[in-house]
């Protein structure tokens, strides 16, 4: 299993999106700063996340969200994806 998934600051409230197979591990390497973006920008939380059956769907996904540059948009997609887990 793989996974599309945004994390944002809490201290900067910047996002970050990335693909993984696990997103627990990742995510402690991100506030580990492991990753040159995020390094001294968390700590980090996910704030998103979507599952891919192969690694190549989820890094297609990635670059598509990445593609659309406009915070606006992240933040639609995860207001959306919160209401679809409250349901």
């Amino acid at each position: 299993m793989f996974f599309v998934y945004i994390i944002r600051s809490l201290s900067s409230n910047k996002y970050y999106i990335g693909s993984t197979d696990n997103k627990e591990r990742r995510l402690k390497e991100h506030n580990l700063g492991f990753s040159k973006y995020t390094k001294n920008k968390g700590p980090w939380t996910i704030v998103y996340n979507e599952k891919f059956t192969t690694l190549a769907e989820a890094r297609k996904r990635e670059k598509q969200i990445k593609n659309w540059k406009k915070r606006k948009s992240i933040e639609k997609l995860i207001k959306i994806w919160r209401v679809r887990l409250e349901a």
